[in-house]
């Protein structure tokens, strides 16, 4: 069996990374990825945040499930070292106390940080780099749900994972069509190299992807799919300085732990990054944005964003135009929160998030047609996580894979199928 995934972001990779870690895994993986650089746009460039039941009921057991993997993966693979992962605090400087509840963060005015399903006690835990000028923010969560991760350092070691297990990566290609046997099944994609125009065809009976028109051109369903656009900073604070290489050994997994062995080495660990939300209104405007920083570990890096916007989705994410006023504005944020003179900035950054009207990724089998029952045989998508995309991914990933190779799948995804 060979399997073909359409899109080498951090959902179609760990895709790929899952089918290739499976006790049976298909003759031959394939990842076609049309940008010139890898993981250039949200999968790189998002903040990397992770939750465990910040999430609405249809999302909340891949959430979980995610959460899980991601803590799992960390532990096996050395990821603080690797990928920053780390446990996190979450906290609020909002005007406005925290309601539980549903809500849209997309929503203009909202606050990402309002999906969660308690607040702490509000104790002395404060980010070191919050000026002090600001006041103790609310605890949403000590670390025990919420996590973080450097979400490129994560799809690298993914990636370098895919194919040391033989996945075939086509970088940068795009898949132009598809052919079918007799019986109407799937037997061959067409890809086209769009750096040499060469096209050749891919043997396949299971195809993944985030392309749907372009490959099923006469189909009646529509993928309620758009995109949204974010800026972002990655700011160097003296405040907050990278630990030593060696500072904070980690912890091993209970499996590990042995009787005799020196606990000391066993249980030392990093303190938790932070994760701070918050508002603040536009200075040319009457409107306002939700700003959200991220303090890493072990790079020492503090990410800024939150400025979002509908601007143009470029053909490639290559070819993005950074806005002026969007960076000058997470500028004057930061300068706010972290002090004039406090930071210098490393990056400057804009990407895109796939998101969908409902507000929930699209999980599952493709159907032949909006009323219809009947699957689109050997075609499963995977797309629409908006800011979720890093923290579901790993869940993602493993899902899709147990679908492509017919096995039961670990949580209930049918609240997110089309």
């Amino acid at each position: 069996m060979a399997v073909v995934i359409i899109g080498a972001g951090i959902i179609g990779t760990s895709t790929a990374y899952y089918l290739s870690q499976s006790e049976t895994p298909p003759t031959n993986i394939h990842l076609i990825e049309s940008s010139p650089e890898l993981f250039a746009s949200a999968s790189g460039y998002a903040a990397g945040f992770l939750a465990r039941d910040w999430f609405s009921a249809a999302s909340t057991p891949l959430g979980r499930l995610s959460f899980d993997l991601h803590k799992k993966l960390a532990e096996k693979h050395n990821g603080y070292k690797k990928w920053g992962y780390s446990r996190s605090t979450a906290t609020s400087l909002a005007e406005t106390h925290l309601e539980d509840g549903e809500v849209d963060w997309m929503g203009e005015g909202t606050i990402r940080a309002k999906a969660a399903k308690r607040v702490a006690e509000n104790d002395d835990t404060r980010p070191v780099w919050l000026a002090q000028r600001h006041g103790q923010p609310d605890i949403i969560d000590k670390g025990d749900g919420t996590a973080q991760v450097d979400p490129h350092e994560l799809c690298q070691f993914l990636m370098s994972e895919c194919r040391a297990q033989g996945v075939k990566v086509h970088q940068p290609a795009k898949a132009t069509r598809v052919t079918r046997n007799p019986s109407g099944t799937l037997s061959r994609i067409h890809i086209l190299s769009t750096e040499t125009l060469e096209e050749f065809e891919i043997p396949c009976t299971r195809l993944t992807r985030e392309v749907f028109m372009n490959l099923f051109p006469s189909s009646k369903l529509r993928m309620p799919i758009s995109s949204l656009a974010g800026h972002s900073l990655l700011l160097r604070s003296k405040h907050w300085p990278p630990p030593s290489p060696n500072a904070f050994p980690q912890p091993l997994p209970d499996h590990a732990r042995e009787r005799g062995n020196d606990i000391r080495n066993q249980t030392q660990s990093p303190p938790p990054c932070h994760a701070l939300f918050t508002s603040e209104n536009l200075s040319s405007s009457t409107s306002s944005y939700s700003p959200e920083l991220f303090a890493r570990l072990p790079s020492g890096h503090i990410y800024i964003a939150g400025l979002n916007g509908n601007y143009p989705l470029p053909a490639l994410p290559t070819e993005r135009q950074i806005d002026p006023w969007a960076i000058a504005t997470l500028k004057a944020t930061s300068e706010r929160l972290l002090g004039k003179g406090e930071f210098e900035v490393e990056r400057e950054a804009l990407c895109w998030r796939p998101i969908t009207d409902r507000g929930t990724p699209i999980v599952g089998p493709v159907k032949k047609g909006k009323e219809a029952e009947e699957e689109e045989e050997g075609v499963w998508i995977a797309a629409g996580h908006g800011p979720w995309g890093i923290s579901l991914s790993l869940g993602t990933g493993m899902v899709v894979s147990e679908m492509v190779e017919g096995r039961d799948v670990s949580v209930d995804i049918s609240g997110l199928q089309l």
